[in-house]
């Protein structure tokens, strides 16, 4: 997967190696040259890299030749780091050398001449791996691309509840839970109803459809939604569960003992007929859905539980009855069609490229039915009209790959591949967090900024060379600068105390 995300990482690289701190540092330890050399061949590697991921590598040589490229990339990003690292300790003592010898102590290289040798052999190394690699790229018969055109087609917002005529081919699956849910059970207070299926096949799309229907309103005078995952700790199901029903006095059900929180839900729950959806449930352990179970049931008659999981076990565990349980299926050719077209085109756009449209229903035939892989790829070819990029994604060789459901990630990693090179790291970094997490837009863009990912910050014209902030990402400070704002606990305020007192200033809270 690693090599997928070579271009951007080299197109890092390269940015790097073009940066004025780089040239200085590699001009002052006499490697300049070197460096130069570096990235001519780098420029050459890269060419080729964005064809090499087009070709999504199968050959074992191809993907050797990749693997090879990226430990050689990730060592000169090394060296570059260190480049900037030295570059702004010599910008810090040059200028602020009289005014601390802490200074000098923190950032002092224990030997300048070692320092400069171990450098110069090291970017050698690099450069001598880099030229073999270099040479090898007309092996693999791969066609220089210089520029990523991927690009990112975005739909206008719509409302975050599901509208029914969004859907396609779950108004009979709708129809017959509601029923279920409905009709009451002489001999429990208390009924749990599975939807059951596999990923990718729309049981919590179907969940939605079902928990909005006008007859559902009707029916229960509570109804609350948790998405449960893998987390079935009771204190976190409880403060779930309690999240997701009427809260007039805003009460933060975190800080409560399980004592509590099992008291303050059943006076919610009390003479409620209640309808409570559990998504997503993995829970096995019939132990613990019991210790739940416990507290919700309060014998009100016809309250009920959805719930949607992947796993029979999971049924098995909750002692649901076979009849009420809920087998999802796939979708028929044609609805997955219908729905297709929906992510494909415009409204009414398909009419118009009737040679995309024959393609795109061989496209629907490999997703066997799969609502999940059909928006996907639908989505990923939104506003493309390239025949043979259609083409490309039907004739893919991961579609004969063996999968442990069928269509989705097949689907999945080819509507990855469409993403622009700069836009697949942030992806998959991704990978760093587990399922379900909720990551705040800041946090996302504070670790994009850390792994390199998003362009330097544009400086405001106006206030260049006056005003400047000064952080992580922006340590260098101009000569003529009057006012400075620094972040909280920034290492410069510590340093410089005796700068700090001659200019105005206010830390960033």
């Amino acid at each position: 997967m690693v090599e997928l995300l070579l271009f951007s990482f080299a197109e890092s690289l390269l940015s790097k190696l073009a940066s004025g701190a780089v040239q200085e540092a590699s001009l002052a330890l006499g490697v300049h040259g070197e460096l130069q050399q570096m990235q001519a061949t780098m420029a050459l590697i890269r060419g080729v890299l964005l064809d090499a991921e087009q070709k999504n590598p199968q050959s074992n040589a191809l993907g050797e030749w990749l693997r090879q490229i990226k430990q050689v990339v990730s060592d000169a990003e090394d060296i570059v780091d260190d480049f900037e690292c030295e570059a702004l300790r010599k910008h810090v003592v040059n200028t602020y050398g009289g005014c601390s010898r802490k200074v000098r102590r923190f950032f002092s290289t224990s030997n300048p001449l070692l320092y400069r040798l171990r450098m110069a052999h090291q970017i050698q190394d690099i450069n001598t791996r880099l030229a073999t690699l270099a040479t090898q790229r007309s092996i693999f018969g791969l066609q220089v691309i210089d520029q990523d055109t991927r690009v990112v087609h975005v739909r206008e917002m719509t409302h975050s509840h599901v509208k029914p005529s969004s859907i396609t081919g779950r108004e009979h699956d709708k129809n017959e839970i509601v029923k279920l849910l409905v009709q009451d059970c002489d001999h429990e207070s208390l009924s749990v109803i599975p939807i059951v299926g596999m990923g990718g096949l729309g049981k919590t799309t179907l969940a939605k459809l079902v928990f909005n229907d006008t007859t559902i309103h009707a029916c229960f005078t509570l109804r609350m939604w948790v998405c449960v995952s893998n987390d079935f700790e009771l204190k976190s199901v409880l403060i779930k569960i309690l999240n997701s029903a009427p809260n007039p006095t805003k009460e933060n059900f975190n800080s409560f003992e399980i004592e509590r929180l099992q008291n303050h839900l059943r006076n919610k729950l009390e003479d409620q007929k209640f309808l409570l959806v559990l998504d997503d449930m993995w829970n096995e352990d019939p132990a613990r859905w019991d210790e739940l179970k416990e507290i919700i049931d309060l014998n009100v008659k016809g309250s009920k539980i959805l719930v949607t999981t992947r796993s029979h076990a999971v049924v098995a565990a909750m002692r649901t009855k076979s009849s009420n349980s809920y087998l999802l299926k796939c979708l028929s050719e044609e609805d997955s069609l219908s729905l297709f077209v929906k992510y494909a085109f415009e409204v009414g756009d398909e009419k118009q490229h009737p040679q995309l449209l024959k393609v795109g229903r061989k496209i629907v035939k490999k997703c066997g039915g799969l609502p999940l892989a059909v928006k996907t790829l639908g989505s990923s070819l939104f506003s493309k009209f390239d025949k043979k990029e259609w083409e490309c994604i039907r004739d893919n060789e991961i579609w004969n790959s063996k999968q442990n459901e069928k269509g989705i990630l097949p689907a999945l990693k080819l509507s990855y591949d469409q993403l622009p090179s700069y836009l697949k790291p942030c992806f998959a970094s991704f990978s760093l967090f587990q399922q379900d997490t909720h990551i705040s837009a800041v946090d996302v863009s504070m670790l994009w900024g850390a792994l390199g990912f998003l362009p330097p910050s544009k400086q405001v014209f106006v206030g260049k060379g006056e005003f400047e902030r000064i952080d992580h990402s922006n340590p260098k400070i101009s000569e003529n600068v009057q006012h400075l704002a620094f972040e909280e606990n920034n290492f410069m305020v510590k340093l410089f105390p005796p700068l700090i007192s001659e200019l105005s200033f206010f830390v960033m809270e």
